[in-house]
């Protein structure tokens, strides 16, 4: 086979990152021909409210899945952020490419940081996790529902339809945005989503030549992280509704964890952190999510299911 169908949504960031694998497989596989196909999601198609009321995760990822069962596509690429924690059955994560920036970003109309907002600015996002996270950072904060593409937030906050959004810093540098930013928050201020900067490549289980090709795109240090980070995402068991933020990173065979489970509206937050073997990603994201459960996240969570 010369020929592999890559599925994406349509989305100016999707395509670059579809595009971004395309390029790598067509570099390391000589004659190899990569065609994109977009998708349209349940995710795409919601205008306005809330995805935790829409169905979480899935509505990204849903309809790409169907037609990599239907082998109308060969290779699927996500944010791996969006992808759920079970996989539609018959499919696998083939690959894992190298992470971006996992932090986020304050994007504001007058290029100011989170703390030099004014009182009750209006700050948009549409992710329960990072509206938490604000609150409890800064309880007067007006947090607004932001929905659109990402070109499209940045123009909500251009126009003043809000003071401020919160944003990938991963998405704005991959468009070339990143001027845009005003302050890169850390991730011990603002913990980011499980997965967040970096991408996913999803086949047919029994499809091994696709398996094969796509070997060349993991980043073994990426790939272990996000591992350990989804099965802490696993073990909490967390539903769409819940804030819940994980982030994993590896050195000198150490990995470091850290964790955050709170309530909608900042008034509840559990953090913990642990370091453990980076050759044992399941146990350490297992082990932290325990001791977060253990310390109070299991309220948490059996309150807002």
């Amino acid at each position: 086979m010369n020929r592999v169908v890559i599925g994406t949504r349509g989305s100016p960031l999707a395509r670059w990152q579809a595009a971004h694998v395309a390029s790598t497989l067509s570099a390391a596989h000589g004659g190899l021909r990569v065609e994109e196909r977009i998708v349209v999601t349940e995710g795409d198609r919601l205008g306005s409210g809330t995805l935790w009321n829409a169905g979480g995760k899935g509505v990204w990822v849903k309809e790409i899945e169907a037609a990599l069962l239907a082998r109308e596509i060969d290779l699927a690429v996500h944010s791996m952020k969006d992808v759920p924690g079970e996989l539609a059955p018959g499919l696998v994560l083939v690959a894992v490419p190298g992470r971006a920036d996992v932090r986020d970003a304050v994007v504001s109309h007058t290029g100011k940081g989170l703390d030099a907002l004014p009182k009750a600015a209006r700050v948009g996002t549409t992710s329960l996790r990072r509206a938490c996270q604000l609150k409890a950072a800064r309880p007067d904060l007006d947090i607004q529902i932001l929905r659109g593409n990402l070109d499209t937030r940045l123009r909500k906050v251009a126009d003043g339809v809000v003071d401020a959004a919160v944003l990938a810093c991963a998405g704005l540098d991959r468009l070339g945005l990143a001027e845009r930013i005003a302050e890169r928050l850390p991730v011990e201020r603002m913990l980011p989503a499980v997965g967040q900067g970096a991408l996913a490549v999803e086949a047919r289980a029994d499809d091994g030549w696709a398996h094969r090709i796509c070997e060349v795109l993991t980043d073994r240090e990426t790939a272990t992280a996000v591992a350990a980070e989804r099965a802490y995402l696993a073990r909490l068991g967390a539903s769409c509704r819940t804030p819940v933020a994980g982030y994993a990173r590896v050195a000198g065979g150490v990995m470091t964890m850290l964790g955050l489970v709170g309530r909608p509206d900042g008034s509840e937050i559990i953090r913990d952190r642990m370091n453990g073997r980076a050759d044992d990603p399941l146990g350490v994201g297992v082990a932290l999510a325990d001791r977060l459960l253990a310390r109070g996240a299991a309220a948490i969570l059996a309150a807002t299911r």
